[in-house]
């Protein structure tokens, strides 16, 4: 009762997710230079920051995007347990070391440090139906009166507006007209930050004061600007009789958006989209549950006309996954006492391991809430196969008791006693196997280790559980309710009569080995070799991609597009998707491009989200493919679609992610001859695919070459020049104004119409020391050339990455090895991949599963020598894992699975089971001989025993496995993953091994006690 109580409050307090916290933590650092190139922003920001980031402790790699729209993202990865906070701390301290070395331009707008989580849980997206908003409006609506409500809600880690239009002064300057009063942009520049600024005047009467001064009066000014009438009023020049010149002579002054890069849109209705983050080691379902119930709340005072939907949303996954996980759960209960009832042919009998089971289960939850794990798909998955394991040991105890019922005639209290004599041993020895088959499991590193720890250490609670349950309530419960005799139901007889036959062929086997043992040798030799060539020849795997219900959509425009080209070819695409019955939603983010990073004008992301899994029969793969389709067929551009990751977190899209860096050149240009040279063998490779990288070092720009010698003969300042071309081309960010209790920017740029053509960076004026105006075509030539819009760096050298996975029936493991192979061969001198992402996991898992297994079989081993007080006993029990190896590769095999994760906890759980399985026979033997039973005729005698035992245990451990084996809908492919392998291997280890280990035995026993033959033939009786 104690077991059942704290195991149902711990599951009141569990969090639920889809996995535990296996993604690696990282941190952020954000960087702006407005008008900078994506190779200025390399030069003068990235290397400086990344020069301090090598060294971080715990730190895996680090990545940075510099794009031209001004904005430098650096990524910095850490190993998995590394504290958030303390990371975060390193790299702001790392961070203040390079930021001296910085541009002004750079320190003035500020750089961020955050942690950030990868793993979006849900996007909120608001609308005006009507169209009486625009998203300038929605942006800032968001920003005042939503986004701080969603940041407090419970859970929430981040949250954010994609592509956010904050408020800004917007100073629309007018060339010509400057150029013909006599204006430079340093001219307004100087002029806004004098007459839009907060002085402090002080206070009249203050302290030191005259005795008989009465009061203090604190003086005000006026202070910064409000409207953009104000600012229209300030006052550039003042020449007495010709009047004052005005800033709203020169320029056009508006209330609009600080950026205008991206555009949002959710099914084609442009709106404003707000992705939230989930905190680290947060609920999903709450939080995800809490941020909608918080949106009705606040829909209550949104604006007539604004409404929400939520078009991307991962807790609909992990709700949907872990309902299909449960139901599992309860499919294989169901199952298992079926199983249980078909052997034991008694309603009362079946009680018993029904009683027991579900204790084990729910005093689990307390095991779990102990160690500070969630309810996720890794302990769910123990949850299940711990059904079929924690019976066992009600069962071995319930059968014996009944068979000594049945051969002795003793009541069921004797009996109890009796039995706990003979099994207690076998069931300490199986519950302490079980233990050291997944305890030193749980100690391994990486994301690997976390998976098997969760799992195993589920597996282990249950099984030490099952084991105190078995050695305490089952025989109490057996003495209460089992009859002393019961006689043979007509319903059972034929399936009683067909197993007598099964244990009849299975002993004439048994003694066949034992005659025969160096056939049995070989036979163990083929097992054996068959091992070996099944894991050589099976691709490997990380994790099996899933249906996760819904596709990331990359839109891919000619160089140089603008963003009204991408939004046009974005709603093509977004309007064909929206006839398919199976898509729900159509999120698109124009000017964002999440896959290669970075904020384009050429580039889109879109979310195609689905109808549930239960309404739809095309699977995610279905709609990539047919928006690989769609975006072929697309007049201007092209659009490819992937499945995301399933484990995200892990990279932006399913496949592997791998850079080429150079390590000694850095010249984009002779990295795009590398890399299109790299890519052309890639695509040569048949077992590869989707192979696509999105380094664009060509596209067209302008080059502007100042003849700095004649400008300073003229009397003008360099540093004009460039300030000038950043306040017109660019933007330059001035000072700031305050609205709605926030602080916004003040921006100078030119008019559209001044900057469209290349001849128009000429037309703009400087004024030299004699106060004549100079135009720019007189100090400056302009020149095409071609550079990149964005510029990635990996562990701070010039990298470039490539997308791709491996084609139908490869493994993400083989696709590995493939591009590795094709790099060593093709790529030049001073070129080298270094991988990123799930990918890069999936490297440093490698040796885990080794690890795995040696330590599994290593502990086996050292725990039944302690129990059996041999060394050599043990063995027999060791040699049984193979069978049960062999099997589970064989199903895999059969069903063209990979070798991954999943499949690789089933094996060390199949470690554990099969040795249960001989430790049963093992033991039984061994106790027989020490009765004087010669060897050959105790193992006999053992396995005859202890046949029915195992094939009740075993069978209803296969059975409660086969829901996932057959699993569909949410999360799959990890059910079916993990149940292929132990369903196969568990049906050799039940009626393969079992025939072996009795030869094992004899093998490796060397003495027992003569007794007189008639003895012996009368215990066997």
């Amino acid at each position: 009762m104690i077991i059942v109580l704290a195991g149902l409050a711990a599951a009141m307090q569990l969090p639920i997710a889809q996995y535990p916290q296996i993604a690696p933590p990282t941190v952020v650092v954000t960087a702006t230079f407005p008008g900078a190139s994506a190779e200025t922003l390399t030069k003068t920001v990235a290397a400086p920051i990344e020069e301090q980031l090598s060294g971080i402790e715990g730190l895996l790699y680090f990545e940075s995007s510099a794009d031209s729209s001004g904005t430098l993202t650096i990524t910095a990865t850490f190993e998995i347990g590394t504290e958030i906070d303390r990371a975060t701390f390193n790299v702001s301290n790392r961070l203040n070391i390079a930021l001296p070395r910085l541009p002004d331009e750079v320190r003035r707008t500020g750089i961020v440090v955050q942690k950030r989580s990868n793993d979006i849980l849900l996007v909120v997206m608001l609308t005006s139906k009507d169209r009486k908003y625009n998203p300038l409006f929605l942006s800032n609506y968001v920003t005042l009166n939503v986004l701080d409500e969603l940041k407090r809600t419970k859970g929430v880690g981040e949250a954010r507006i994609f592509g956010a239009q904050d408020y800004s002064m917007r100073i629309w300057l007018r060339p010509d007209r400057m150029a013909q009063l006599g204006i430079t942009t340093s001219d307004i520049a100087a002029a806004i930050r004098t007459q839009n600024a907060q002085y402090a005047a002080g206070k009249i009467g203050q302290e030191p004061a005259p005795a008989d001064q009465q009061l203090v009066y604190t003086v005000t000014a006026e202070g910064r600007l409000l409207e953009p009438e104000q600012f229209g009023n300030i006052i550039l020049r003042s020449d007495g009789p010709r009047g004052a010149l005005y800033l709203k002579d020169v320029a056009r002054i508006e209330l609009g958006s600080q950026d205008y890069n991206i555009r949002t849109a959710l099914n084609g209705e442009p709106g404003v989209g707000i992705p939230i983050f989930l905190q680290t080691g947060a609920n999903a379902l709450d939080t995800a549950q809490a941020i909608k119930a918080k949106m009705d709340e606040l829909k209550q005072h949104f604006p007539a006309g604004i409404d929400y939907e939520i078009p991307y949303d991962t807790s609909d996954f992990v709700k949907a996954s872990i309902w299909e996980v449960v139901k599992t759960l309860g499919e294989a209960m169901i199952l298992v006492i079926l199983v249980v009832f078909v052997f034991l042919q008694s309603w009362r009998a079946t009680l018993i391991p029904i009683i027991a089971v579900p204790i084990s289960l729910i005093g689990t939850l307390a095991g779990l809430w102990a160690l500070d794990f969630s309810i996720n798909t890794l302990t769910l998955f123990a949850m299940v196969l711990s059904i079929g394991i924690v019976v066992d040991d009600a069962i071995v105890v319930l059968e014996n008791i009944e068979r000594l019922m049945a051969e002795e005639k003793l009541s069921p209290v004797n009996a109890a006693i009796k039995a706990m004599q003979q099994v207690s041993g076998a069931v300490v020895a199986m519950t302490l196997v079980l233990v050291a088959v997944f305890l030193p499991v749980a100690f391994l590193g990486g994301i690997a280790g976390e998976l098997y720890r969760q799992f195993a250490v589920t597996v282990a609670v249950a099984g030490v559980i099952s084991g105190i349950v078995a050695l305490t309530l089952t025989p109490a419960l057996c003495a209460m309710l089992l009859k002393s005799v019961h006689g043979e139901s007509r319903f059972f007889r034929p399936f009683n009569r067909g197993f007598e036959r099964t244990r009849k062929f299975y002993v004439a086997m048994v003694s066949l080995t034992l005659r025969h043992t160096i056939i049995g040798a070989i036979a163990f030799a083929v097992v054996i070799g068959g091992v070996a060539y099944l894991i050589k020849t099976i691709p490997g795997s990380f994790v099996p991609p899933e249906d996760q219900g819904y596709v990331v959509t990359a839109i891919i425009m000619p160089d140089g597009a603008t963003l009204s080209r991408t939004v046009k070819t974005t709603d093509s695409i977004r309007a064909a998707m929206a006839e398919d019955p199976a898509v729900a939603f159509q999120f698109a983010v124009n000017g964002f491009d999440l896959i290669g990073g970075g904020n384009k004008t050429n580039a889109a992301t879109m979310f195609v989200r689905m109808t549930d899994w239960s309404e739809r029969t095309v699977t995610a793969d279905d709609i990539v493919k047919k928006l690989f389709g769609i975006g072929m067929m697309q007049p201007d551009g092209l659009a490819i679609a992937f499945n995301p990751p399933a484990i995200r977190g892990l990279g932006n899209a399913g496949g592997f992610e791998v850079y080429v860096q150079s390590r000694s050149d850095s010249d984009p240009l002779r990295l795009a001859s590398v890399i299109n040279d790299f890519i052309g063998a890639l695509g040569q490779e048949p077992r590869l695919t989707g192979i696509n990288t999105f380094f664009r070092p060509t596209v067209p720009q302008l080059f502007v070459e100042v003849d700095e010698a004649k400008a300073i003969s003229q009397g003008v300042a360099v540093a004009d020049i460039y300030a000038t071309l950043q306040s017109t081309m660019g933007s330059l960010y001035i000072n700031d104004f305050n609205r709605s209790g926030r602080t916004y920017r003040v921006q100078l740029q030119a008019e559209s119409e001044y900057r469209m053509k290349p001849e128009d960076l000429g037309r703009v004026y400087v004024h030299a020391q004699s106060g004549a105006m100079v135009p720019l075509s007189a100090l400056s030539k302009v020149s095409n050339i071609v550079g990149a819009e964005q510029l990635d760096r990996y562990n701070g050298l010039l990298s470039a990455k490539i997308f791709g996975g491996g084609a139908t029936g490869v493994s993400s493991g083989d696709a590995i090895a493939i591009v590795e192979e094709i790099a060593a061969q093709n790529l030049p001198e001073g070129y080298q991949i270094a991988w990123t992402g799930q990918a890069y996991q999936e490297k440093r898992t490698g040796s885990a599963a080794i690890f795995a297994f040696s330590f599994a079989i290593i502990m086996v081993f050292l725990i039944l020598a302690a129990q059996f007080e041999t060394w050599v006993l043990p063995l027999a029990v060791i040699m049984a894992v193979p069978f049960a190896m062999a099997g589970a590769l064989l199903a895999i095999l059969l069903r063209d699975m990979p070798n991954d994760i999943y499949f690789q906890i089933g094996l060390v759980t199949l470690i554990g089971l099969a040795a249960k399985n001989a430790i049963l026979i093992v033991e039984f033997a061994s106790q027989k001989m020490k009765q004087g039973m010669p060897v050959a005729q105790a193992a006999i005698e053992a396995a005859q025993l202890r046949f029915r035992p195992i094939v009740m245990t075993s069978m209803a451990f296969v059975l409660g496995v086969v829901p996932l084996v057959i699993a569909t809908g949410a999360g799959a492919a990890a059910r079916r993953s993990m149940g292929t392998g132990v369903f196969g291997g568990m049906l050799l280890a039940t009626f393969v091994a079992t025939i072996f280990v009795p030869l094992f035995f004899a093998w490796f026993t060397r003495k027992h006690v003569q007794q007189p033959a008639e003895k012996a033939a009368e215990e066997t009786v």
